[in-house]
This record gives C-alpha cells, sequence and structure tokens, in this order.
C-alpha cells in the first residue's frame, strides 16, 4: 500500500458539525413543542371513540335487548293475569280484591288490536319503570270498558313499542279489552294531535279509551299522540278511583320524566366504572382469553343495568 493511501481522511470541518447540532437540537424543541398536542389529540380521539361505543351500545340496548326483556316480562304479567282472571280476582279498580291499593306494574288488562297484531298485557301506573313492562293504565281513570274516560299510555320504540302502529289506525277499527269484568269493545275515532280539536265530553254511562304515545323520529319525541275510540258494548260498572289528576304524580303523565332513577343510574355507573378498572388490573396477571371470558360477561351485565336506568330516566312514552 502506497504513502498517500494510508493517509486518513480529511476532518469536516467544524462549522458543519455546529450545524448538524443545531438541526438536532432545532428537532428536539419542535417535538417538544408539539409532544402536547399530539396528546391532546390522542385524548380527544380516544374520547370520541369511547363516546361512539357507548351510543352504539346504547342503540343495540334500545333495539334488541329492551324488546327480549319486553317480551319475558309481558309472558310474566299474561301469567299472571291469566291466574288472576282464572280465580275471579282480577281488579276492577284502583284496588285489588283485598281493598288495598294496587302497586305499580300490577297486571290489570288485556288490550287486542288485531289489525297491528297487538296484543298486550295492561299495567298498572304509567311512569317510566311500569311501561318498561307494557301499556300502562293511568290511575286517576276508570278501568277499561267501564262508563267513562279510560287512559292507557304506551311506549312508541322502546320496550317492543307497543303503541308505535296507533297513527296507521282507521276510524272505525275494532280495539277489544278484556278486563276482571269480562270483554268489551271500543271503535277508533281517530287520531290527534297538540293542538288539534278536543272531543265534547261524554254523555253519562257512556265510554271512551285514549290511547297515548310519543310521535316524532325513532327515540327523538317532538309531541304526544293520542287515538280516541268510543265504547260499542255495555259499559261496565265503575270500579273504586282512589288518584285524581292533581295527586298523580309528574312522572306518570305523558312524556313525564322519572328522576328517582337517577340514583340507579349512578349506581349502575359505578359498577361499570369498577368492573372495567378491574378488568384492566387484572389482564397484566392473566391470559387474554381467561381475561374475555371473565370479564365479558361481567361489563355486558354493568352495560345492560346503565342503559335500563338510562331508558327510564328518559320521557316514559320514549
Amino acid at each position: 500500500m502506497s504513502r498517500r493511501a494510508a493517509v486518513k481522511a480529511p476532518k469536516a470541518p467544524k462549522s458543519i458539525n455546529q450545524a448538524a447540532k443545531i438541526m438536532a437540537l432545532a428537532k428536539i424543541e419542535s417535538e417538544s413543542r408539539y409532544a402536547p398536542l399530539d396528546q391532546r389529540q390522542r385524548f380527544i380521539k380516544n374520547a370520541v371513540a369511547m363516546l361512539g361505543l357507548l351510543l352504539a351500545a346504547f342503540l343495540l340496548y334500545i333495539v334488541g335487548f329492551s324488546q327480549v326483556f319486553h317480551m319475558v316480562n309481558q309472558q310474566e304479567q299474561r301469567n299472571a293475569f291469566r291466574e288472576q282472571l282464572a280465580q275471579g280476582i282480577a281488579p276492577t279498580g284502583e284496588v285489588d280484591y283485598n281493598n288495598v291499593m294496587l302497586t305499580q306494574g300490577a297486571p290489570v288488562a288485556v288490550i287486542q288490536i288485531p289489525s297491528i297484531h297487538l296484543d298486550e298485557v295492561v299495567a298498572e301506573g304509567t311512569d317510566s319503570g311500569t311501561l318498561t313492562l307494557g301499556p300502562g293504565h293511568r290511575r286517576d281513570t276508570v278501568m277499561p270498558g267501564q262508563a267513562g274516560t279510560s287512559v292507557l299510555m304506551g311506549r312508541a320504540w322502546a320496550y317492543g313499542g307497543p303503541f308505535n302502529r296507533l297513527q296507521s289506525l282507521e276510524p272505525g277499527t275494532k280495539i277489544n279489552v278484556i278486563t276482571g269484568q269480562g270483554k268489551s269493545t271500543y271503535v277508533a275515532l281517530g287520531v290527534r294531535y297538540q293542538g288539534d280539536y278536543t272531543l265534547p265530553t261524554i254523555g253519562s254511562g257512556e265510554g271512551r279509551l285514549m290511547l297515548l304515545t310519543s310521535r316524532g323520529a325513532p327515540f327523538m319525541p317532538s309531541g304526544v299522540l293520542r287515538l280516541d275510540a268510543k265504547l260499542v258494548t255495555t259499559p261496565k260498572p265503575v270500579g273504586p278511583v282512589l288518584s285524581n289528576i292533581f295527586t298523580l304524580p309528574k312522572q306518570e303523565r305523558e312524556m313525564g320524566f322519572d328522576l328517582r332513577y337517577a340514583w340507579a343510574l349512578a349506581f349502575a355507573l359505578q359498577f361499570l366504572i369498577i368492573v372495567v378498572l378491574l378488568a384492566v388490573w387484572t389482564s397484566t396477571k392473566i391470559k387474554p382469553a381467561q381475561l374475555y371470558l371473565v370479564f365479558a360477561p361481567l361489563t355486558l351485565f354493568a352495560l345492560a343495568l346503565v342503559m335500563d336506568q338510562i331508558v327510564k330516566v328518559l320521557p316514559n312514552l320514549l
């Protein structure tokens, strides 16, 4: 090897090294300057994703699980009411056969509208929780089939949406009701909305049925829909009615909110948070398959509890 080849390459000028250092420092400073912004963006994305998951879970509960719960509740109500009819102790007023005021959710009647395939057991009470069982009878009115005006309220979408198709009923449509006093038949008069005409006061010995539900887009109510029907069979004797429009709680009126379930919602949310935190803590100690096996059912159960309480806090005719 020649002496010239063995000579080392000349060193880079100091100015070039200094420029490289300045560029590196500038890059570090730029990264540190935008790091908080990147963290905020990630936080916002995660928050939006979580909100989207909760909304999807809520819709899944409303569309799917609440319908299943409604079918189960209706079967239990039907079995109980059928047994009361067989024993001759089905209520004919606001009190039971022991002269004790009916509890919320007690089965009192069956409403049937063949033209829309409606066959539902009616429960006593019209608050949000009671209407998860099916249509409800407003306490301050007479029982269906009796002389006077009887008011039934039902959900339009959630928990089976039993009154979802009321607006499609034509005048003259037959509506049957079965109570402890037997079967009665009504004929639909028409649908009314807020601000529409009011019907004349019924005469002595006449009977009328008013069915109430919400109107508007799915799960976005914009008002109340009323279907009026005239009793065409012989009116039954009026049973005891202890409540009146002044004593009827606000949560049992149309589009009423029941804030009593807010406490239950708070506890359900706490339970969901505990389950999630426990799952995160356990994820470092067990295998993923075991984690899903243990916490997937718990999380679904907690979500169902939360969604159930949310629906009960929302307007009762939803």
